[in-house]
């Protein structure tokens, strides 16, 4: 358990490498977030958050960035987001047309909101997948060689989905680090639905900082949507 100092801290290093994908130093805490307690208490509890496990030091920066146990973290305390009427009724008109141009283009709408890749299992064997110029954009995938394994991932992309298929659940599903089928640099989200019979899998791929509140809403109004369209 962090106390309430800690917890705030690491919230807002979290919020800020998720927007960035920069470090964080404790100088961006104090000044953009008007802490009112001195830089070098902020560097204290860094110093623990970072003994703790929480954050990690990239390299020589000065900054931090969150590990995969701090984004664990955030997800168990992430809330509900609610889409705004404008994109939800975007990716609504396209899956009116329950046609598999409307569906494409539903998925690479969602890519670009969630600037993301995206990937839209219809059945096991029928996979449909965008936005992968997205994934290969994140500046964390640039160091050290990553952008060769999250180009495997694409090569290897029917393969995960059909072996982990059934393995994966109905609801949303928020997979990262080493437990993700994916990378264990990336972050993932799925769900599951039926329509006519019929099981899809539809995930959002991205770097392990992506915006989960947002993603997840996303991937849950289309598996909801879809499986209305077909009451």
């Amino acid at each position: 358990m962090l106390d309430k100092r800690k917890e705030q801290i690491l919230k807002i290093i979290l919020k800020e490498h998720i927007k960035t994908g920069a470090p964080v130093g404790s100088g961006v805490l104090v000044d953009k977030y008007k802490l009112k307690i001195s830089p070098a208490t902020v560097r204290n509890e860094m110093a623990e958050l970072e003994e703790r496990g929480y954050i990690k030091q990239p390299y020589t920066s000065a900054g931090r960035i969150p590990t995969e146990k701090a984004f664990r973290f955030y997800i168990e305390n992430i809330t509900e987001k609610k889409l705004d009427g404008s994109e939800t009724e975007e990716i609504k008109s396209m899956l009116k047309k329950k046609n598999e141009l409307g569906y494409k283009q539903a998925a690479k709408t969602i890519a670009k909101m969630s600037e993301s890749a995206v990937f839209w299992a219809f059945h096991k064997h029928d996979l449909y997948y965008t936005g992968i110029s997205n994934l290969l954009a994140q500046p964390e995938f640039a160091q050290n060689g990553l952008i060769y394994d999250i180009s495997g991932i694409i090569d290897r992309m029917d393969e995960i989905i059909e072996k982990n298929f059934d393995k994966l659940g109905f609801g949303v599903q928020i997979m990262l680090g080493s437990e993700n089928p994916f990378s264990r640099y990336c972050g993932a989200i799925t769900a599951k639905y039926k329509v006519e019979g019929q099981i899809g899998l539809f995930g959002i791929l991205g770097p392990m900082r992506m915006n989960y509140e947002k993603n997840a809403a996303l991937v849950k109004y289309l598996t909801e949507e879809i499986t209305k369209l077909f009451k």
